[in-house]
């Protein structure tokens, strides 16, 4: 796979059908930050007019995901990763397109060092924040992720 939004949102229509049928797509890709977009539809919404709260959990996911599965390709590692724990904070009706920003700050760098000096599995909390077109905040969502190295 090209690590790229596109080759992410290829990614994504083979693994993750249910991702791309709702929406769900990589728009940027950096090596700290990543941003997910999802727009509202009549596929992902909800009977109160908005989106399905769970359309933007995955959004929110795919946007920690990539950036741990950058980072496993950059340091030329294998890992098994899987969400041990999750918090979704509500602010605001979900309408119109929602962009999904996740920044580690090296959070990451530093798990993936400490995994592979350590030998054992590590765990860290990313965030990735909803904001409609509007600027303002939808919904927070924190996924606790466990990264075990494989090889």
């Amino acid at each position: 796979m090209k690590f790229s939004p596109s080759g992410i949102n290829w990614y994504t229509f083979f693994n993750l059908p249910s991702a791309w049928w709702s929406g769900v797509r990589v728009t940027s890709l950096g090596a700290t930050e990543c941003e997910v977009k999802v727009r509202l539809n009549w596929f992902n919404k909800n009977p109160f007019r908005s989106m399905f709260w769970a359309i933007q959990g995955m959004a929110a996911e795919l946007a920690t995901a990539v950036l741990i599965m950058q980072a496993a390709r950059n340091n030329k590692c294998t890992i098994s990763m899987l969400v041990l724990n999750n918090k979704a904070t509500f602010v605001k009706k979900a309408k119109g397109k929602i962009i999904f920003k996740c920044v580690s700050e090296g959070l990451i760098e530093q798990v993936f060092l400490k995994m592979q000096n350590a030998k054992e599995p590590q765990t860290l909390w990313l965030e990735a924040t909803g904001i409609d077109e509007q600027g303002d905040v939808v919904s927070k969502f924190d996924f606790e992720w466990t990264l075990l190295l494989k090889n």
